[in-house]
């Protein structure tokens, strides 16, 4: 039953839902969201603060429109990662990667979307946002993608827009380069690849596979691994057809010049940014391995977080005594299952000790 009033014209679609958002509390190990627990150095926020104040002696004209400057920035930072020959048209930008996926769906979902569930839970929400009819693929019981099933989904539904996640949220697995290939050449529509976490994996960018197979266009974050999540830049790299239609459904001037000045401080940072991924991929494989010295389960993970399972009791009342000790990690509502962001040496710590106290004392 609604609770909206009934004066208020609340479209249908949207009366039964919640605002999306993960509980942002107080605590002393702040591991829920996927973050980077790392700071910006005083040199790089020095340089942030610096192209500000350049920025803001013109905030009263309107940003540029094209972002020209950062996606071509973007575009380097791919083509150095991953060989390829991209220029700005081959890059959107937008206020997170939230905004690129509600933009795919204005733009090309007619047609419905499909995607592979569990996986990032705003997909399906932005659908239903955008009245895009969306359906929910399977995967395996360990919730990996089953090939096979997948292509057949996609050939059954027949959906403008089928996402697949690698490495996956809230699961951490990966999907191969030559499955996704695989799985752009059964997709009439566009084959969308969140790549939200990719520099944390080592497997390669289905960015390499634009050029031949131009239906397939990725979606990457600086929130992330560039310890950028407050700066709100997420971008899209595809054809230079995808890019245009997108233009169709920006709004206009969607990008602060603000936003797009340290965005392009951050790239400038890159390495030094990026040198903390190789901590946080080795501080996983620490908590991983003190997750099944607890006797728990945890699924293979190439993201910045663990999905763990075998407690014996219910995740919610783990996860409130955990962050009744200062732990604040997430609910994703699997049954049976938590997901833990890795953070720093000490709140890695903080979350162990916590969690072998809490299971001892069962």
């Amino acid at each position: 039953m609604s609770t909206w009033p009934q004066w208020l014209p609340l479209n249908e679609r949207l009366q039964p839902l919640s605002p999306y958002g993960a509980p942002q509390l107080p605590a002393e190990a702040i591991l829920n969201t996927n973050e980077s627990p790392f700071s910006l150095s005083p040199i790089i926020t020095k340089a942030i603060g610096a192209r500000v104040e350049a920025v803001a002696e013109n905030l009263n004209r309107y940003p540029d429109r094209d972002a020209t400057a950062l996606r071509s920035e973007l575009a380097n930072f791919i083509n150095s990662l991953s060989n390829t020959s991209l220029t700005s048209e081959n890059i959107s930008a937008a206020n997170g990667s939230n905004e690129i996926i509600q933009s795919l769906f204005l733009a090309f979902g007619d047609q419905g979307a499909l995607g592979f569930t569990p996986s990032y839970s705003m997909h399906p929400l932005i659908a239903r946002v955008t009245n895009t009819d969306w359906v929910d693929g399977r995967r395996r019981a360990d919730f990996s993608l089953d090939i096979d099933l997948a292509k057949n989904e996609i050939l059954k539904h027949a959906p403008s827009l089928a996402f697949v996640t690698t490495p996956n949220n809230p699961t951490g697995g990966t999907v191969t380069i030559a499955e996704i290939e695989e799985l752009a050449q059964v997709t009439s529509g566009l084959l969308v690849v969140d790549e939200a976490y990719a520099e944390f994996s080592d497997e390669i960018s289905a960015v390499t596979l634009i050029k031949k197979y131009p239906n397939i266009v990725v979606i990457r974050t600086m929130s992330k691994a560039f310890s950028f999540a407050g700066a709100r830049l997420g971008y899209l790299v595809a054809d230079k057809a995808v890019i245009d239609a997108l233009f169709l459904v920006r709004l206009p001037y969607h990008l602060s010049a603000i936003t797009q000045a340290v965005a392009e401080v951050a790239l400038e940072f890159r390495s030094e940014l990026l040198g903390n991924v190789a901590t946080l991929v080795s501080s996983r494989e620490w908590v991983r391995h003190e997750l099944e010295a607890l006797n728990l389960a945890v699924l293979p993970s190439k993201a910045n977080f663990l999905l763990f399972s075998g407690f014996d009791i219910p995740a919610p009342i783990l996860w409130k005594s955990l962050l009744d000790a200062g732990v604040l990690i997430r609910d994703v509502g699997l049954s049976g299952y938590l997901r833990v962001t890795i953070g720093s040496e000490a709140e890695n710590k903080l979350f162990i000790e916590t969690l072998r106290e809490i299971l001892q004392g069962l």
